[in-house]
């Protein structure tokens, strides 16, 4: 398995593994996603300081993670960024996403990344489970504050300094 920065040419099958996850209903986002509508977000990802990185083996991309910048515009937040992640249901459990959380972990000294977390649904066992191995601890519970089907779900926030990973 190989690591490496997102290219454009990478963003249909970052959509296809997005949408993977729309469709079982694991992120707060309920409706498909086009390539068109998440260049936007793919643009506001530069490598220097919030790259996406790609998960890939034999040319095929296998999952995909990124930082985000937490609350931009606010220079006390500057060292804290917001990591996602997402794996190709068809390589689930296959060491992918610690793959992605090794590789995000090793490349934040260089990005001057300090402090890390992600926010799930609380019924995203799997990744909140990756997440504990790799030393984040839950920081937060805003509970029932997604509906989905018409059931209320929470959101967790986990999180760790980088500086002790």
């Amino acid at each position: 398995m190989n690591i490496r920065f997102a290219e454009k040419q990478d963003l249909p099958a970052l959509v296809d593994i997005y949408n993977q996850a729309i469709a079982a209903q694991c992120i707060a986002v309920l409706e498909p996603v086009t390539p068109q509508a998440r260049q936007a977000w793919f643009d506001e990802h530069p490598r220097e300081s919030h790259p996406i990185l790609i998960a890939e083996s034999q040319d095929a991309i296998l999952g995909y993670s990124y930082f985000s910048a937490y609350r931009p515009g606010r220079t006390a937040l500057r060292h804290t960024a917001e990591l996602s992640y997402f794996v190709d249901y068809k390589h689930h459990g296959q060491g992918v996403g610690s793959a992605l959380l090794e590789a995000c972990i090793q490349s934040c000294p260089e990005l001057k990344i300090k402090t890390l977390f992600a926010i799930l649904l609380e019924t995203n066992v799997s990744s909140i489970g990756l997440l504990k191995k790799f030393k984040f601890e839950q920081w937060a519970h805003l509970p029932g504050v997604a509906e989905i089907n018409g059931v209320a779900v929470g959101q967790v926030y986990f999180g760790r300094k980088t500086e002790s990973m």
